[in-house]
């Protein structure tokens, strides 16, 4: 089977476990927690179900391992054909040849007739990944039609609402909702419930626009807290995992309970925003949006003021219960959602190497054989280089970082050296963590990106460094005078005040020997102004020797102009007046890099 294929189908048993949990929780704790704890925590889920993360230490990866194994031992093994010619199996007298000879055909006539049956069942094995990608893609294209459909009927029955004075209440309950892009509000008498349609331009779509400002302030409320909190690209992630799980009921199962967990929690949030005090009235609004002409059944795609009309009695009792969580259960949900998140990241995958790890399914038969699996053995490193190079030519960031701490230290080093020289980040970052802690590459690459000034690569080394490596480096970037580094490093280190400190002393001495430098050349300070010889400068200039640094300063209240002469050690020489052809070529260049 494809191991992209194994390593999936353990990400849906994985994320089928932490469903199963979450299920069995919530009957115990449905009206303990917040609501919208309950719609947020089933991300952890989804993630485990999209992404292939597991931790070094993990409860299944072993469980995944051991199945497979028993999986391949348990395949039959393959008939043995006696050996020809051997001291203990000569041939029979002529008189029997006729008859060893049907008895030998019986059996390869039999393997023959199996042989065509265990291909295909292989060649079936083989591709099923196939199957599971073709009916995934159907799904999301099923589902994107459908979508593409409902919003041509919606906006093809859309009439703008143009009554000034509902305008105004929506862009107040914007405003008041902390949003800033504008929302479009619609009428389509079509629709049986309010609802919040468009990713980016946003519309609030109404029955009809007989409503009462009350209801009108709630279910406004209501869609607006839809849209801040972006619940359509929620709803459309969870229909992808669908799409790609759709061999697992439970994550079907899932999709429900996050359908109405959604309305549960903003319904929550809009209590908690405008007070336990309205309650009764917001649940007059929904009794009031089950009463709409319309009947058509809107789409997963918009997020509408009551999707089901089945769970308004649990809904409404949930509002009249509405009561702002106390600090106890506020901690608890916390330390649930860290349970969550370790237990996922915990829980393990199908381990990439497993494949590899199988012992053979075929028997020992002879020394030759032994020699053979042993030459298998040492071409390992070779299989592994083999796979960091396909995946890393597939951008296949996850495949690469399994692959990677498998490879000997010098194949890490020349895949390491390949990123430092291209600028490839992101490989970098993921190759350096897979790293053993006692590598010497840490060192050797932490001291060449120090010496080329490569500081993001060295921000990425210093991710894996403790405090005492810290506390070195950060030594000798006192000891170079590398403030970029000295300023990265106090902030691993947690001390950004004592860079900050450092950095205006330095600021301040710097200052300071400028002014006595200048001083010396008989240029006085008084502020920004600038003064030679007791007249006001106009154009002062001063530019390092190697263009390094540049000083500017324009006073049109000035009468002279002044340029800085230094040596090529940057020492001040003199300062002198500029001719007018500096001073014009001066401007030009100003005024063609204002044009640029």
């Amino acid at each position: 089977m494809n191991t992209v294929l194994k390593i999936f189908l353990s990400m849906s048993f994985s994320g089928g476990l932490l469903i199963l949990v979450l299920l069995l929780g919530k009957q115990c704790l449905k009206n303990k927690i917040s609501r919208q704890w309950q719609y947020y925590i089933w991300l952890v889920v989804i993630l485990r179900l999209l992404l292939p993360f597991r931790s070094e230490v993990n409860l299944l990866g072993k469980t995944y391992q051991t199945v497979d194994q028993v999986i391949t031992q348990a395949a039959p093994l393959p008939p043995q054909q006696p050996a020809i010619n051997t001291p203990g199996n000569m041939r029979a007298p002529a008189v029997d040849l006729e008859q060893n000879n049907e008895n030998a055909n019986s059996p390869s006539e039999d393997l023959t007739a199996v042989r065509p049956l265990q291909d295909i069942g292989m060649l079936f094995i083989n591709h099923l990944w196939l199957a599971w990608l073709v009916v995934a893609l159907a799904l999301l294209i099923g589902k994107l039609t459908a979508y593409q459909g409902f919003m041509r009927y919606i906006h093809a029955g859309l009439i703008p609402v143009s009554d000034i004075e509902l305008l105004d209440r929506l862009s107040i309950a914007a405003e008041q909702a902390g949003i800033q892009k504008p929302i479009e509000l619609g009428i389509n008498p079509l629709i049986s419930s309010p609802l919040l349609t468009g990713f980016f331009c946003p519309c609030i779509i109404l029955p009809n626009a007989d409503i009462s400002e009350k209801d009108f302030r709630y279910t406004v409320l209501h869609e607006l807290t839809h849209y801040k909190r972006r619940d359509m690209f929620y709803k459309w992630l969870v229909q992808i995992t669908v799409c790609l799980h759709w061999f697992n009921p439970l994550v079907h199962l899932m999709s429900r309970e996050i359908t109405k967990a959604c309305e549960f929690s903003c319904d929550e949030a809009v209590l908690t925003k405008t007070g336990g005090g309205s309650a009764s009235d917001y649940g007059k609004t929904l009794l009031d949006a089950m009463a709409a002409v319309g009947t058509y059944k809107e789409n997963f795609g918009a997020v509408t003021l009551s999707e089901n009309k089945e769970l308004l009695k649990e809904r409404l009792g949930a509002i009249m219960n509405f009561e702002k969580k106390s600090k106890t259960v506020r901690l608890l949900t916390g330390a649930l959602t860290l349970c969550m998140i370790l237990g996922a990241a915990f829980i393990g995958i199908y381990p990439t190497a497993a494949a590899s790890d199988q012992p053979s399914s075929k028997p020992p038969v002879s020394g030759k054989q032994n020699a053979t699996q042993a030459e298998a053995s040492d071409q390992s490193g070779k299989n592994y280089t083999a796979q960091a190079e396909r995946y890393y030519e597939a951008d296949s960031l996850p495949l690469f970082e399994i692959t990677f701490p498998r490879l000997d230290e010098n194949a890490q080093k020349k895949w390491l050296e390949k990123f430092y020289a291209e600028g490839d980040f992101a490989f970098f970052s993921v190759a350096v963590r897979r790293l053993d802690t006692n590598s010497s590459l840490f060192a050797d690459f932490a001291e060449k990106a120090y010496t080329d000034e490569e500081i993001a690569f060295f921000s990425t080394l210093t991710d894996c460094m403790d405090k005492a490596e810290l506390e070195f480096w950060l030594d000798r970037a006192l000891e170079d005078d590398r403030w970029d580094f000295q300023s990265m490093l106090f902030n691993r280190l947690d001390k950004s005040d004592e860079f900050d400190e450092r950095k205006d002393k330095k600021e301040k001495e710097w200052e300071a020997a400028q002014k006595a430098e200048y001083q010396a050349a008989g240029i006085t300070m008084d502020g920004k102004d600038y003064y030679y010889k007791g007249r006001l400068v106009n154009i002062f200039l001063d530019i390092r020797a190697n263009k390094s640094f540049c000083i500017l300063n324009m006073n049109p209240a000035g009468t002279v102009n002044i340029k800085i002469i230094r040596d090529t050690d940057n020492k001040i020489v003199s300062a002198a007046y500029m001719t007018e052809a500096e001073v014009t070529e001066l401007l030009e260049d100003m005024s063609d890099d204002d044009d640029d």
